[in-house]
């Protein structure tokens, strides 16, 4: 019989495949009025980014296999995400392991923005939107080097800055995010196809938002340079454009999406966590889904979890044994000054194994949490998996769980331990998926 570590990686695995680009990005141009309106087309002009992009793209190209040859575009994805596709390029623009803008980005972002300018009236574009996209669609505004863009990023960063905040900022030094992709379009309509990577699939954060109205002016990223006091920091170039344009003298970001540009979300989180509750369900456990809005410290959320599941153990509440409990979203982890190896999903798995461990409850208890995308942090391992088994092997190995913990060090103990999920890029990202099984 399969253990019920096999079942975890089974459940979380059906979720990964509920966001395979291809299906996904092929049903959607399946529905009636994309299907009209695409097929009508003299051309299809096909943009994007993301890591689901080869895949998003070979959708696009299976949707549309009788007229090929009316298809053309460029995509840019991390380099050793190329495939051989019909007429979509697949245009690597930045290292594997890396997720700074690169010039071999900007390059792909340019003749993106070429190939929309030069639409007809009658042409139609796809936008092929996926997590990763905001790296991988480098175009800074006019004056502003990718050198000048990358510099005050990092400023904001080690200041402390929120993401929505840097995210006002960039899409503010560019020309094609916070909608301005959007703008350089010339011809009849515009459809975005997305698979959101974002808790709650906020358009205008997804990509940093190419395609999607965008709430904040030069006067809101002004605002945010000042607050952390970095105008004598950030380079001349910068504060020159955001102080044009809270004075009106340069053409502000998309604000409403015009009637010519369709954005539709086509993959996410929840849909991840829906086929992960069916999986789980077909194997004889009782689910809870806690969401896909699951945000805030790692360590904190693996608490609470420890928490539900003692209570299941000795309470039989909220569910009776075998119970499955799913999360989906994204936490982080703050670092401290000596931090070790790992990422928010290794992290989430040990910090849970600590506390259960603390108060002897592991026995009949497994755990996994996973990047779906196949990534967690700066390592080759998408997450890791733990059960009573893990702390018996660690025992064995001179492995400690709260010092690992405390280091922020969760690769290396899995690694000794042979727990960690390596799978390699999937193709996709819809956040991360957590399973928690208690038999």
């Amino acid at each position: 019989m399969s253990s019920p570590r096999d079942h975890a990686r089974a459940i979380w695995d059906a979720a990964v495949r509920a966001a395979r680009p291809e299906p996904l990005v092929a049903a959607a141009l399946a529905a009636p009025d994309l299907a009209a309106l695409v097929r009508a087309a003299p051309r299809v002009v096909v943009v994007g980014a993301g890591k689901a992009g080869a895949g998003m793209a070979a959708g696009l190209e299976a949707a549309l296999a009788d007229r090929l040859g009316r298809v053309e575009g460029l995509v840019n994805v991390p380099e050793g995400m190329g495939r051989a596709l019909g007429r979509v390029r697949l245009h690597p623009a930045r290292p594997q392991g890396s997720n700074e803008p690169t010039a071999a980005g900007v390059a792909g972002s340019d003749e993106m923005l070429r190939l929309l300018a030069a639409a007809g009236p009658d042409d139609v574009a796809v936008c092929l939107l996926s997590g990763g996209g905001s790296a991988l669609l480098p175009a800074p505004a006019a004056g502003i080097s990718l050198a000048d863009k990358l510099a005050v990023t990092k400023l904001l960063h080690r200041s402390g800055a929120t993401i929505d905040e840097m995210n006002c900022v960039r899409k503010h030094l560019s020309r094609v995010k916070g909608g301005r992709l959007a703008q350089a379009f010339r011809g009849r309509t515009l459809v975005s196809l997305v698979i959101s990577d974002v808790v709650g699939d906020p358009l205008d954060v997804i990509a940093s938002g190419p395609t999607a109205a965008d709430p904040t002016t030069f006067a809101d990223a002004l605002a945010v340079v000042e607050k952390y006091a970095l105008g004598e920091r950030v380079p001349a170039s910068v504060l020159d454009l955001l102080a044009r344009g809270a004075a009106g003298a340069t053409p502000e970001t998309l604000k409403q999406v015009p009637a010519t540009v369709i954005n539709r979300v086509v993959g996410s989180n929840r849909i991840s966590l829906l086929a992960a509750g069916a999986a789980a369900a077909e194997l004889g456990y009782r689910v809870l889904d806690l969401g896909s809005f699951v945000e805030g410290e790692t360590r904190e959320v693996a608490v609470a979890v420890a928490g539900i599941v003692r209570s299941i153990r000795r309470d039989i509440t909220p569910l009776a044994p075998p119970a499955c409990l799913l999360l989906g979203g994204e936490t982080t982890v703050t670092l401290g000054e000596t931090a070790g190896k790992g990422g928010r999903n290794q992290e989430f798995v040990l910090a849970v194994l600590a506390k259960l461990s603390a108060s002897d409850d592991m026995a009949g208890v497994t755990v996994l949490s996973g990047g779906t995308d196949g990534e967690d942090g700066p390592t080759d391992a998408a997450g890791a998996v733990a059960d009573a088994g893990t702390l018996a092997r660690a025992g064995t190995r001179g492995v400690a769980v709260e010092d690992h913990l405390r280091r922020h060090d969760a690769y290396p103990f899995f690694d000794a331990t042979g727990d960690l999920i390596r799978i390699g890029l999937t193709g996709t990202n819809v956040m991360d998926v957590r399973v928690v099984l208690v038999t």
